[in-house]
Order: C-alpha cells, then sequence, then structure tokens
C-alpha cells in the first residue's frame, strides 16, 4: 500500500474482504469512518490507518465480538484494559476452534458410517484418520457399553473420581479400550486431574472401520493384518468408539494406532 494514499470505498472493501454496505454500516454507527468525505458527491475514502482497524474488526468479529463490543474497544485509551478484552476474545475464539474440531470429528464417522453402509468403501481399504491426542479414563468396573451404561456413563465416571470430581469434565464420547487381557469402558476427558485409570491415547494416523459386536472380532482382525501387510505394524492395541445409531442401536468405530 502506497503510503497516504487514499482509496475509494470500493477498492478498501475489496482489500478488507467485506462489502460497500458493509462499509457504510460502519460509518453511520460510528464504528469505522472514512478519513475523507467528498463534500459534493459524498464519496467515502479511506486510508491506510482505516484499513488497519478494519482489518482488526473482522478479526474481532471472528472471535465472536459483537460490533458493539468491538466499538467499545476502540474506544479505549487504558492498553491494560484492551489487553484484558483481547484475551477473553481469544478465550472464546480457542472454544470455538476446540468445538469446531469435536464437531468435525463426529461428522467424519458419521459420514465413515454411511459410507460403508452403502458399501462406497473404496476396494474395501480401511479409512486412515489423522487424530489428536486424546486422555481417556479407564472405568474400574465397566467392560461393555449397555444402554443404560450409555445414558448414565459421566455419572459412573464422576463417581469413580471421587472427590476430585471438580477437577474432570467430558466430552460426549464413550468407547472401549482393548489390550491384551484388558478392556474397559472410557470416556474421553476435557479437564482432569493425576487419577488412577487416567492414560493418553498418542496423536497419529489410525486405520479405522465400522464393526458391530457381531463382527468386531473380524473387523479387528482385518485391520489388524492390514497394518501388518501394509505398514509393518502390529498395533498393541485397539479402540472403539461408540456410535449411537437408533434408540436401542449402537455400533462402533474401530481405530486401530498405526503410528505418526
Amino acid at each position: 500500500m502506497e503510503k497516504n494514499k487514499l482509496f475509494s470505498i470500493s477498492k478498501t472493501a475489496k482489500i478488507v474482504n467485506v462489502t460497500a454496505e458493509t462499509l457504510r454500516h460502519y460509518d453511520r454507527i460510528g464504528l469505522v469512518k472514512p478519513c475523507k468525505t467528498d463534500e459534493w458527491t459524498g464519496y467515502r475514502y479511506y486510508s491506510e490507518k482505516e484499513i488497519v482497524i478494519l482489518n482488526t474488526v473482522n478479526a474481532l468479529k471472528h472471535m465472536g465480538m459483537s460490533l458493539e463490543e468491538i466499538k467499545s474497544l476502540l474506544s479505549y485509551n487504558d492498553v491494560n484494559k484492551i489487553v484484558e478484552v483481547l484475551k477473553k476474545a481469544l478465550a472464546t475464539a480457542d472454544e470455538k476452534i476446540e468445538e469446531l474440531i469435536k464437531s468435525k470429528d463426529r461428522i467424519m464417522r458419521a459420514k465413515n458410517y454411511y459410507l460403508n453402509k452403502l458399501g462406497h468403501a473404496h476396494e474395501n481399504m480401511p479409512a486412515i484418520r489423522t487424530i489428536k491426542e486424546r486422555t481417556i479414563l479407564l472405568s474400574d468396573k465397566l467392560s461393555e457399553p449397555s444402554l443404560d451404561k450409555l445414558w448414565n456413563y459421566h455419572r459412573h465416571f464422576y463417581a469413580q473420581v471421587g472427590e476430585e470430581k471438580d477437577e474432570f469434565t467430558f466430552e460426549d464420547i464413550a468407547g472401549i479400550y482393548e489390550k491384551e487381557d484388558k478392556t474397559a469402558l472410557f470416556v474421553v476427558c476435557t479437564s482432569y486431574s493425576k487419577v488412577p485409570g487416567l492414560m493418553s491415547l498418542p496423536q497419529g494416523r489410525y486405520l479405522c472401520a465400522e464393526c458391530s459386536d457381531d463382527n468386531y472380532k473380524q473387523v479387528l482382525k482385518n485391520l489388524s493384518d492390514y497394518s501388518e501387510s501394509a505398514f509393518g505394524i502390529k498395533p498393541d492395541f485397539s479402540i472403539r468408539i461408540v456410535n449411537i445409531t437408533g434408540i436401542l442401536q449402537w455400533n462402533y468405530e474401530l481405530q486401530l494406532y498405526i503410528g505418526k
């Protein structure tokens, strides 16, 4: 951008990726005013300073702040107050990002489930998904899901951690962890403290396939064989994520870790 150059409203709108009508609205409410308005034509012109402010407005909007909140923030002269507001906005943005990641994961599981039902899995090849690190809490009593357990499984895990329950929050995801002779129902933790049964599932690539109680062992064998033949990896544990498919029904997404 050339120093001291003025930009028309259409050019400014293109630079900051908004509409000209949005800029007129910002002007009307006193959020961001043009540095010059032609008294004869009414044309608005913006300098580099306004463009910087407009880009800031865009960023704050995407963080979830309202135009009224942004207007108040831009009027502050207290730097400490500005920093505090921006910290809160960043925290809100992080929460939205986390929720979007969770939503994407649920959508991906649902997509894989219906594709498999329709027989669209490419040449019967298992899906490979990259999944972030997860902290899970293994049940000290439950090894398999049942309808009553699934509807109340959070209550079970809060009771299990006892006095530490205020330190825990859980995602709406239940699963079964299986390694050698150990099988346990688990829940995914979003906040936690160190208690027995807490463990991390590594971030990386997982072979994934839909299965049910009836065909679980065969699907597990198929995935394990594929992991060894295609990647030279013999998985030492398996994960079954519970997917509710009806009022009284569920199936699983089987996940085998094949490394980073």
